[in-house]
């Protein structure tokens, strides 16, 4: 994937999703282990633990212990199916706690930020590595390993605890209630700076399961976060999380990071994977794989209103309607940036969002709103906050500190303007749907 196309320094890139469904596994603890009895070793991703900084993230949040736990909960399962509870217990668990540990519930066990994504990423990777490389008694084939990851990363990413209330007349408790769904991402270029923080992550983190005061009543804002791997899209976690759910909401956002000092909604995304590489250091060049590609369009478009949020008095960050796209130009061969969005016939090579995985989450999410039939009655699309820069004085990689009083600072205005973002979007989108 590429980057957005301004340069944004060492860690101003873009992010986003995917859709083949993998095989269900089985549900008994009878099939063959794996050839040889080893077990696949750590992912690229996973490797990163070993280094002093995640070292550092985990012991000062308190996170240190979430993988040894687990590790020890995983020795005690003497089956598939207790294994695959266990997995998603503690993963919900672990979801739960940077929840609540983002919002003042509890103990902070630690002097890091509690706004902080950081821990909930780094303990996620430490489970992971834990059951990717953990080789049981009973046997357990690729099939049933592959499932159990599927489950901790949808659990542990809130992917598996969106509770959208009930809305409407004579619905009870959610009667006049809004209902907002909005995404994150996990830190990303990690091998250039690996004290990095992602604020849509902080974003998911402060937002999920609270109620938004806005201009048209009240609004329950429910969220996830998605991983910066292009093969997880490719498999379709972003459709599977988001579909159930489209048809309940009154408006969702896709949220990344993005440009330097401010806000972007992004009014285009196109069907284009630049080639950038993930957390797993893996590239993709191509066109977004989704299902039914002979009826996949080129370019899909914003359904926020746009207008009222850049014209809100919203935070310290300028809020920008970004309209540009670069192209191939019907019957054209090379790519031509368009201030204005997309000529009909062309073809996408990068949306508002560049071509990274923050413009693929846009492009599968509004897509997948179109083939539901929402285009015109469901508000939704993409927000690329601020780049989350550390304050003045910190920013080597190689001897800065993993958190300093500017980048806190910086983390919190981004989360409290995103929220008056969606507050103002709730206000300007109208009546609840019902």
């Amino acid at each position: 994937m590429a980057p957005i196309r301004v340069r944004i320094g060492v860690l101003g890139l873009a992010l986003v999703a995917g859709l083949v469904t993998p095989l269900a596994a089985p549900t008994t603890a009878t099939a063959a282990p794996l050839a040889g009895g080893t077990a696949p070793a750590p992912t690229v991703e996973e490797r990163r633990l070993d280094g002093e900084v995640p070292r550092e993230i985990l012991r000062r949040s308190g996170f240190a212990a979430v993988a040894p736990a687990f590790a020890r909960g995983l020795g005690r399962a003497g089956s598939y199916r207790e294994a695959r509870a266990l997995v998603a217990r503690e993963g919900s668990a672990l979801w739960r706690r940077a929840v609540d540990r983002a919002q003042g519930r509890g103990p902070a066990r630690g002097d890091l930020g509690r706004d902080d994504d950081r821990p909930l990423y780094w303990a996620r990777l430490g489970m992971t590595r834990e059951l990717r490389t953990w080789a049981p008694g009973f046997g357990l084939d690729e099939r049933q390993r592959a499932a159990l990851l599927t489950e901790l990363e949808r659990t542990s990413r809130g992917q598996a605890d969106l509770r959208l209330p009930r809305s409407g007349p004579d619905k009870g408790a959610g009667k006049g209630m809004k209902r907002v769904l909005l995404t994150g991402f996990d830190p990303f270029t990690l091998d250039r700076d690996i004290r990095i923080s992602n604020p849509s992550g902080a974003v998911a983190l402060a937002l999920d399961g609270t109620v938004i005061d806005t201009a048209d009543g009240p609004a329950r804002v429910e969220t996830a976060v998605f991983p910066v791997r292009w093969r997880d899209f490719a498999e379709g976690a972003v459709e599977r999380a988001l579909r159930p759910y489209l048809p309940r909401v009154d408006l969702f956002t896709t949220v990344s990071q993005g440009r330097v000092g401010r806000f972007d909604v992004e009014r285009t995304n196109g069907a284009w994977r630049g080639g950038f590489p993930d957390n797993e250091n893996v590239s993709r060049t191509e066109t977004v794989p989704v299902a039914d590609p002979a009826s996949q369009p080129q370019w899909t478009t914003t359904t926020l209103p746009y207008a009222a949020i850049t014209a809100a008095d919203t935070g310290r960050f300028p809020v920008y309607d970004n309209t540009t796209v670069t192209e191939i130009p019907a019957g054209g061969t090379e790519p031509v940036v368009r201030p204005d969005g997309p000529t009909p016939g062309s073809t996408a090579r990068e949306g508002g969002g560049g071509n990274y995985l923050s413009n693929e989450i846009a492009y599968r999410a509004t897509l997948l709103r179109d083939r539901l039939g929402l285009h015109g009655t469901l508000p939704g699309g993409h927000v690329h906050t601020p780049v989350l820069q550390f304050g003045a004085g910190n920013t080597d990689p190689a001897t800065g500190a993993v958190t300093d009083p500017g980048f806190v600072r910086n983390r919190l205005d981004i989360v409290a303007q995103t929220r008056a973002i969606v507050a103002v979007a709730v206000s300007a989108a109208g009546p609840d749907r019902g």
